[in-house]
């Protein structure tokens, strides 16, 4: 039984940060797990110029604590008054990753997000000239569509459409949740990749549903069926490129997770490659969590692996009720649980 795992330094190709006191907290612990993250524009209000980038970029910068090394990669929320000219400036930039698709109303803070798609053509037209990644959420929101076939309905109604008609544009579809995506991603070709995140790996429905809801274990993307879980499972552990790590860590007060109106987010970036490692070690892949981790999405952005190494001891360790969060209490995931490996301090 391995004890250890060295690696090289892992990136995180989708977390939600926040901004004002969360940064606190969200920063030290990317920091402490990653080296490079890409950063959600989702703000109120939204990240949408490059003036509100370098802004969101510095303050992000200011909360690194001091000695460690840590690259906030930055992203655009795409609305539909989204200029061509402002595209140039991010591609030219050096510092803006991506551009990020909300459709209207589908997750936290998306109210200025995209209605129709079709109206941003001639923005995604720009983006695949520029060579810009599209960052995706993949969720219809028409109302008639039940909750469980929301991604599912936008592979076909949506994201199909649009890899036809822009063929070299780069897509990753994130935190994918169902069969139907991870079967979509490896047929689109290598232009198209996805995140899986460390929750949709280790809950199905009936971790959120059965025996009492666990509001903690809500997220949108929301948890789907066990069949669903185990095509996650098999991806991740896979070997293929076009699926890497992405945490979506999305940040919420105590309160305002366990309310007659709970936000969907789920916090894991205070473990997440140890509980990454929890799952690949279950399907006996710990040898294969570093290219999943640590060079896929890498090669995706077509940025360099990162030099560093870091350490997965076998060091059973009990999860926080709560953690910290400013004047408020966080529940992490995993609250309260023990997982088998721990990332060693040095």
């Amino acid at each position: 039984m391995e004890n250890q795992l060295e690696m090289r330094a892992a990136d995180d190709w989708h977390c939600h940060l926040r901004d004002g006191f969360f940064l606190a907290r969200t920063v030290a612990d990317q920091v402490n797990q990653f080296r490079r993250a890409i950063v959600m524009p989702n703000l109120l209000p939204p990240v949408t110029t490059m003036v509100e980038v370098n802004a969101y970029r510095q303050f992000i910068i200011e909360h690194i604590p001091e000695g460690e090394v840590f690259e906030p990669l930055m992203t655009l929320y795409l609305t539909p008054e989204c200029q061509a000219a402002e595209l140039v400036k991010a591609k030219e930039s050096g510092v803006v990753h991506a551009v990020k698709l909300y459709p209207q109303g589908a997750t936290t803070h998306s109210d200025a997000g995209i209605s129709n798609l079709s109206s941003v053509y001639p923005v995604l037209e720009t983006m695949q000239d520029l060579d810009i990644v599209l960052s995706v959420h993949g969720e219809v929101t028409l109302p008639e569509v039940d909750i469980f076939d929301r991604e599912a309905r936008f592979l076909e109604q949506e994201l199909a459409p649009i890899l036809s008609r822009f063929p070299q544009l780069r897509v990753v579809l994130e935190h994918v949740s169902t069969a139907q995506s991870v079967a979509f991603v490896q047929q689109a070709g290598p232009n198209v990749a996805a995140t899986i995140t460390p929750h949709h790996l280790l809950l199905n429905r009936n971790d959120l549903l059965a025996g009492g809801i666990r509001p903690h274990y809500y997220c949108l993307p929301i948890v789907k069926r066990q069949q669903d879980q185990q095509a996650l499972i098999a991806a991740a552990v896979s070997g293929n490129p076009q699926f890497f790590l992405g945490t979506d860590s999305a940040p919420h007060v105590q309160s305002q997770k366990e309310s007659a109106c709970g936000c969907a987010g789920i916090y894991s970036a205070h473990a997440a490659l140890e509980l990454y490692a929890e799952v690949f070690e279950q399907q006996q892949a710990l040898h294969r969590l570093e290219d999943f981790a640590s060079r896929f999405g890498a090669e995706f952005y077509r940025l360099p692996l990162n030099s560093q190494t870091v350490k997965l001891a076998r060091q059973p360790w009990v999860v926080p009720d709560t953690l910290a969060f400013g004047e408020s209490q966080l529940v992490p995931f995993y609250a309260g649980k023990t997982l088998q490996w721990k990332l060693c301090d040095d």
